[in-house]
This record gives C-alpha cells, sequence and structure tokens, in this order.
C-alpha cells in the first residue's frame, strides 16, 4: 500500500513536470507570434500572434503544447474589469434606449444562421441538429456544453465549427475594421457623453476592484453563468461605477497581456485531426463563416442609420464572434465599448437562455416524428 502510495505521488509530480515543460515550450511559441505580429504593425497583435504562434506549433507531433485555462481566465477576468468601468449611467441609459433593436436584430442574426446551418447539412451529409448548434453564434463552452447534453450530437463537428467560425472572425474582422470602408473617429461614443469623474489612483482602489471581480468570478461560475469569468468582472466593475466608484483604467501592457493570454489558449482549441471529412467541412465551416460576417456588415448599417455610431462600433456590435474577442478590438479602435459589449452580451445571454429550450423542444419533435413514420 505504502509503495503504491509513494508510486502515484512520483507520477503526479512527473505529470506536473511534464505539464509546466509544455507550458513554458507553449508561452515562448505564443510570446514569438506576439513580437512577430507587433513587428508586422497586424491589428491586436498579442491576441491575433499568441493564436496563430500556438495554433500552427500545436500541429507538430514534436510539441505538445499546453495552455491552462486558469491562464485564460485570468486574461477574461482582466478584461472583464476593463469593459466593466465603461458602463456608466450615461452609458447604460444609451443602450436601454436600443433594447427593442437589440433583440430584433438578435433573432434576425440566429435565424440567418440556422438558414446557413440548412444548407451546410444538406452539402456535408451532417445532421441538420449538430451543423445548428455548430453554426449557432452564442459562446463556445456554452454550444460545446450544450451538445453534451443532446443526444445524437457530434461534439467534434459543434467544436470544430464553433472554433473555425470564432477564429476566422477574429482574424477577418480586425481588417474589415481597419480597412478604408470604416471610419474610427467621427461620432463620440457614450463613453465620451459621460461625465468623467478625476481618475482614481491604480492603488489602493485596484485592490478593492480586483476582489469584486474575483468574487464575481467564482460566483458567475457556482451559477453556471456563460463565460463567468468575464461576465461576473464585467457585472461586478459596473455596479460599482453605477453606484459612484470609479476604478482606475489599467495601463495599456495590463491589456496586452489579458490578449495574451486568451490568445494562447484560443489557438489550442481547433483539433482537426479529430475530424473526418476534413478538407470539405472546413471549406464549409470557412464559406458559412464569410457569409455571417456579410449579413453582419448588412444589418450594421441598420444600427449606423438609426443612431449616430460609427462603422466600427456597429460592426463588432453584431459580429457574430466572441464578447471578449470584440471587446478587445472596440478598445483598440476606440469604438463605442460599452455599446458592443452591451450587444454582444444580450445575444450571448438571449442565446443562453432562450436558444437551448427551442432546440431542445424542435430536437424532441424531430424524434417523434422520426419514430412514427412507417416502416416500408
Amino acid at each position: 500500500m505504502i509503495k503504491e502510495k509513494k508510486l502515484e505521488g512520483v507520477l503526479l509530480v512527473m505529470n506536473l513536470e511534464d505539464k509546466k515543460t509544455r507550458f513554458l515550450i507553449t508561452l515562448f511559441l505564443a510570446f514569438i507570434g506576439g513580437v512577430v505580429f507587433t513587428f508586422l504593425h497586424i491589428p491586436i497583435p498579442w491576441l491575433l500572434g499568441p493564436m496563430t504562434a500556438v495554433l500552427i506549433g500545436s500541429r507538430f507531433r514534436a510539441i505538445q503544447a499546453y495552455w491552462p485555462v486558469q491562464i485564460r481566465d485570468a486574461g477574461l477576468l482582466i478584461l472583464g474589469y476593463s469593459i466593466g468601468l465603461s458602463f456608466t449611467k450615461e452609458a447604460v441609459i444609451q443602450i436601454g434606449v436600443k433594447l427593442p433593436l437589440m433583440l430584433l436584430l438578435t433573432v434576425l442574426l440566429i435565424a440567418f444562421c440556422a438558414g446557413i446551418a440548412f444548407f451546410v447539412s444538406k452539402l456535408s451529409g451532417i445532421d441538420y441538429p449538430t451543423i445548428l448548434v455548430g453554426s449557432i453564434p452564442g459562446g463556445l463552452s456554452q454550444m460545446i456544453t450544450f451538445s453534451e447534453e443532446v443526444k445524437g450530437i457530434n461534439i467534434t463537428v459543434v467544436t470544430f465549427l464553433q472554433v473555425t467560425r470564432v477564429i476566422m472572425i477574429i482574424f477577418l474582422v480586425p481588417f474589415l475594421i481597419y480597412g478604408p470602408f470604416f471610419k474610427n473617429a467621427s461620432v463620440p461614443s457614450t463613453l465620451d457623453l459621460a461625465d468623467k469623474a478625476v481618475q482614481a489612483p491604480l492603488f489602493p482602489t485596484i485592490l478593492l476592484f480586483a476582489a469584486i471581480c474575483v468574487i464575481c468570478a467564482f460566483i458567475g461560475k457556482k451559477l453556471k453563468s456563460p463565460t463567468p469569468f468575464l461576465l461576473g468582472p464585467l457585472l461586478g466593475t459596473a455596479i460599482l461605477t453605477l453606484s459612484g466608484l470609479h476604478g482606475p483604467d489599467l495601463p495599456n501592457f495590463m491589456l496586452d497581456l489579458s490578449q495574451f493570454m486568451i490568445g494562447g489558449y484560443i489557438g489550442l482549441l481547433l483539433k482537426p485531426e479529430k475530424l473526418q471529412h476534413k478538407t470539405k467541412i472546413l471549406t464549409l465551416a470557412i464559406i458559412s463563416g464569410l457569409v455571417m460576417v456579410l449579413f453582419s456588415l448588412a444589418l450594421s448599417t441598420l444600427l449606423v442609420h438609426y443612431y449616430e455610431i460609427t462603422p466600427s462600433t456597429s460592426i463588432l456590435s453584431l459580429s457574430p464572434g466572441g464578447a471578449d474577442q470584440m471587446a478587445i478590438l472596440a478598445h483598440d479602435v476606440r469604438a463605442d465599448l460599452a455599446m458592443v459589449t452591451g450587444f454582444q452580451l444580450f445575444r450571448l445571454l438571449f442565446i443562453f437562455f432562450a436558444v437551448p429550450p427551442v432546440l431542445r423542444l424542435i430536437f424532441k419533435r424531430k424524434r417523434l416524428n422520426q419514430k412514427e413514420k412507417p416502416i416500408r
């Protein structure tokens, strides 16, 4: 018994050392990616650079890349705090006025994605429920978790479609935003409309906000909320800000660090080796992602038409990517951060609460119809 315990202890230590070595190698790859992308002046280099370097490096068998989810969560926590600072009273009022349009555009986007899923299902030969769950622009972890709960869904395909869409949008949208179509410095944002208080010193105020962010993140995780390490700190910081306590802005290197933490994790998510018919599904995933972006671009013209916001704010608000990545972009191009985050989180919460029950009902009826069909 004692020998077995000693052996288990040795194996545990060896496993920890192996993970440490793999993480250091992955960390080095991610850092090189960030440096190269910064040198090439590519948009959001400390998100795209690490993501690209880890994605490419992890394809080699000699490199067993590893990126702890806790590192990603820490990056989301920093980002959540930074976004929460933008939710002043004036900004929340501005978002509240736009809620009906938020609902309309969210429903239109989800309905459009459901239509794309139908055609992708027909072309790929994969069942519609799997493609539908893989195409809905909700939280990545939420859709994967949902696919595990529903019988008959191919989790590998769902993960591949969701990750491909997110990665493609993260690459595509920055180049759209920085292109000649968008003018980033026209109309003042809700941040500019707010009465800005005297900037609080970093210490000791940041310690209070840090404690609140950590507590809210773990409460969110306990309540199984979508992206708790982003949403928890965001809500906690927003509540403190709305109550009149203003937190200090983070230095730029901290925001770059949060992007680095998130980018390295995203780069490891895509695993094409686990997928059958890779080329066909990858091609369809890229085409469907491109069509989603173009449809979002079309919808964004409605926001520009009805409200005095910049095209950059509009497309980032409606882009079918992750709330965290779109917030990073919004911060980088000085778009209306509160508006972008408000739209993205509204869609995330709508999908989290409304879509799964509807999908379960659709899948249940489909299974019942299949059972009722007479056998010829």
